[in-house]
């Protein structure tokens, strides 16, 4: 997949659109999962800690996709 654009009907998306929708779906999991085990008594910085973890899982969907999209 990589970096290049999708064509949508004519328009022009951005990859990083569906890189970001994974991030925020695995986020979301790995949030509710947290809060079932942990019960909201380590994390003391609640939206830090969300906003940090949707931006690494974005990018760790970003940089898998393009090294699967070189390899082939």
């Amino acid at each position: 997949m990589g970096l290049k654009e999708i064509a949508l009907g004519g328009i022009y998306l951005s990859p990083l659109l569906g890189y970001a929708l994974i991030g925020f779906i695995s986020a979301v999991v790995i949030r509710s999962c947290l809060h079932r085990f942990l019960r909201q008594q380590i994390l003391w910085y609640e939206a830090w800690f969300d906003a940090a973890l949707f931006i690494l899982l974005t990018a760790l969907a970003a940089f898998l996709f393009s090294v699967s999209g070189e390899a082939s």
